[in-house]
């Protein structure tokens, strides 16, 4: 991070002034005795933040129930939250005309067939005759396409008859897949119709679930290393994630990101990504809300507790020890990644250098002299006295 000249003019006054208002504290440290800091040596060590993104659940699959016939209600088989297998009958809608409109095309499948057997018999009688130069070809032919049509009106009954038992069938709506069956905004004698706008029900499949999230273009270039590999590379290596849950909890099964979108979306300037959980006891619904984390490790970093900082104009610093224990205000950068209790030191901190993690914002000033205390033994201090109370 680049700083510019008077942004260093200034900060250099601030410090200045935190260090000469302090000088009245540490003459009074001086007379009363330095104060016990824990104080930590810092480190570097693999560390594990996580990017956390928030998302929405799905079930794997989603489908809308709606009618495929016009009708009233008769019968809702189902209730709301039910599991329910594929082929299971969820409602039954009024079958009356479309039982009628299937006896209806039966009989005149009846009928067209008895034509046709009649004009089979008269076109063979009219054959023999002409094959005996009794009638001409003429009269043959008309009967040969008498017999033609009666097969066409034949076929058109028997496709008569298809319909309506497809539609009659129609009248049973059935579960299209296993899963939990969703609101059921229309009961018993309401009308069912195509074209309604809300459907019956939503029956959703939920052995698997997807969460949602979008990834930024930033995020995007990071995860292919600045397109240095594919992203079908880059999501097959990428590591198992977590969701955490509405309450705080997080989910027990870990998830794997299995696609993300080829496209960014120029109103947000993020692509959408899906990520799949295994859901055994169907604890996840359609419709849950939750947050991703993706875990990043961070190989041989300083990390620092987050309580360690201050921040002065827009920088974060820290306050390490000199030779002679006194607090020296140092500025710091960190990742922007951060798990909320960690950070990340880019740059400002050297393996060595020990930082007060104590009081800081309160009671710790620059130019102040310590005594360091190392921060476990500071910590079964504390319990000491708690316990004596």
């Amino acid at each position: 991070m680049k700083i510019k000249a008077s942004n260093l003019t200034c900060l250099s006054l601030a410090i200045a002034t935190m260090s000469l208002t302090s000088c009245g504290g540490q003459q009074q440290a001086h007379q009363a005795g330095a104060p016990q800091l824990a104080v930590l040596t810092v480190q570097p060590s693999d560390s594990e933040l996580h990017n956390v993104y928030p998302a929405t659940i799905k079930g794997k699959t989603d489908i809308d129930i709606r009618p495929q016939v016009t009708g009233f209600i008769t019968k809702v088989h189902v209730d709301e939250g039910q599991h329910v297998r594929k082929g299971q009958v969820l409602f039954t809608i009024d079958q009356v005309q479309y039982q009628a409109a299937v006896d209806q095309a039966e009989a005149s499948l009846n009928s067209a067939r008895t034509a046709v057997s009649t004009a089979e018999l008269t076109e063979a009688n009219k054959r023999k005759l002409l094959d005996k130069n009794i009638i001409s070809e003429y009269e043959w032919q008309l009967a040969a396409n008498q017999l033609a049509q009666a097969k066409a009106q034949l076929s058109q009954a028997e496709a008569a008859v298809t319909n309506a038992r497809k539609n009659l069938a129609y009248t049973t709506v059935t579960a299209p897949s296993d899963g939990v069956v969703g609101t059921i905004p229309n009961r018993e004698g309401s009308l069912a119709s195509p074209s309604s706008a809300q459907p019956l029900t939503t029956v959703s499949d939920n052995s698997e679930v997807y969460a949602y999230f979008s990834l930024n273009e930033k995020d995007i270039l990071e995860l292919t290393n600045e397109g240095s590999k594919s992203l079908t590379e880059a999501i097959n290596a990428m590591p198992a994630v977590k969701l955490t849950l509405a309450d705080g909890s997080v989910y027990p099964n870990e998830g794997k990101v299995a696609t993300v979108s080829g496209v960014i979306d120029n109103t947000t300037g993020s692509a959408r990504v899906r990520a799949l959980f295994d859901n055994p006891t169907g604890m996840l619904r359609s419709g849950n809300t939750g947050q991703i984390s993706i875990p990043v490790t961070a190989h041989d970093a300083i990390s620092i507790p987050q309580r360690a900082t201050f921040e002065l104009q827009d920088l974060k610093y820290v306050f390490t020890l000199n030779d002679s224990n006194i607090t020296v205000p140092t500025p710091i950068q960190i990742l922007p990644l951060n798990d909320g209790k960690q950070y990340i030191v880019t740059e400002g901190l050297k393996p060595g250098d020990r930082i007060v993690i104590e009081g800081v914002g309160t009671s710790v000033r620059g130019g102040m002299p310590v005594t360091p205390v190392d921060p476990a033994t500071k910590q079964a201090q504390a319990q000491q006295a708690q316990q004596a109370q």
